[in-house]
């Protein structure tokens, strides 16, 4: 069992081994907290990609021998403290299932089915809810334009602009790719890309994750992304697609090593992300709620200055007033947002 240590980000305290450091950007809101939990027991590294599974928000689903044909998903037990904020790490209970070669891509998909990514063998596996082995794994290269080997993926969850799309990101080129999947017949899924969008990051990237506007010093929806090769978590914010607009890459945390998957918590909002040997640790980053709209000032908490700046907003007919996005600004966003304001310990 581990416990986590808290390492407060406002003055830049980081571990001597680890030496995280966030950008002042970001450091400023007074907000986030980076907590170290260590490496979950018996799970053997290095790590690959993590996930929550959906049945139990209190179990992490995290990749052990990643990149190995030995590779398989463990299953780890959380201990959680106040405001469900995640402290520790039990030992794996039990394999999950096999996982080849398994990377920094792990999320579920339509149907509970569970999408991973395979290295160096550009392999994209699916495994159906109660299976202890994949069901079905696609040789990426057989899909025009996916260039290999994969690194990572993300469904877009609901809510963001591109919802249920599926997002490849390449860990050889580091090249963001937009997909499409369909029923196969057989309880698994084809995979399409689209070959408009093909977005350069780099960094070789290993995870993402979506944040929701009104996260502190978050304007826009956007997403983190975890760069094995940079050993850092970079953010961009999303376009319409819900892919990366690559001119708004801001750095959100550094001196990181093996830097690998990301996922968020169900139940607090926080970002998690596993790092490939580099200690082989689960790192958590607190101070993320999962909807947050109505902090407009970017601070930690929703008050009557958010109040003071939505007025100004919905008198502006500014597109951000629009709380229910329907398109129109009027009384019923008022109301959505005074809903939001009421409750005061979702920005907290």
């Amino acid at each position: 069992m581990y416990q986590g240590v808290v390492l407060t980000a406002m003055a830049c305290v980081a571990s001597a081994a680890l030496a995280q450091v966030m950008d002042p950007f970001y450091q400023q809101t007074g907000c986030y907290r980076i907590v170290d939990l260590g490496g979950p027991a018996n799970v053997p590294g290095p790590l690959g990609g993590i996930a929550f599974d959906p049945a139990d928000p209190n179990v992490l689903l995290v990749g052990g021998s990643a990149n190995s044909a030995a590779a398989a998903i463990y299953r780890v037990p959380l201990i959680r403290g106040a405001g469900n904020v995640i402290t520790g790490l039990v030992g794996n209970t039990g394999v999950h299932s096999t996982a080849p070669n398994i990377d920094g891509g792990l999320d579920f998909g339509p149907g509970d089915v569970l999408f991973f990514t395979g290295y160096p063998t550009h392999t994209l596996g699916q495994t159906r809810p109660g299976s202890a082995s994949p069901d079905r794994i696609i040789a990426l290269s057989t899909i025009p334009g996916l260039t290999g080997s994969v690194g990572t993926l993300r469904f877009v969850p609901p809510g963001f602009a591109g919802e249920g799309r599926l997002k490849i990101a390449s860990y050889g080129t580091g090249y963001w790719y937009d997909t499409t999947v369909s029923p196969d017949g057989f309880g698994t899924f084809d995979v399409t890309r689209n070959p408009d969008v093909d977005v350069f990051i780099g960094g070789g990237p290993e995870g993402i994750v979506y944040v929701a506007r009104g996260n502190p010093a978050f304007d826009v929806d956007s997403i983190l992304v975890s760069e094995y090769n940079t050993g850092r978590i970079v953010t961009y914010e999303i376009d319409a697609n819900g892919d990366p607009l690559p001119a708004t890459q801001r750095i959100f945390l550094t001196g990181l090593s093996g830097t690998e998957g990301g996922t968020r918590d169900p139940l607090s909002g926080d970002f998690l992300f596993s790092t490939f040997r580099g200690g082989d640790r689960i790192i958590l980053v607190t101070g993320f709620t999962l909807d947050c709209r109505a902090n407009l000032n970017g601070d930690c908490i929703v008050d009557f200055n958010d109040l003071l700046e939505y007025l100004n907003l919905y008198n502006a007919g500014d597109p951000r007033a629009d709380f229910n996005n329907d398109g129109t600004i009027d009384f019923n966003d008022f109301n959505d947002f005074l809903e939001f304001l009421n409750e005061f310990n979702r920005c907290a």
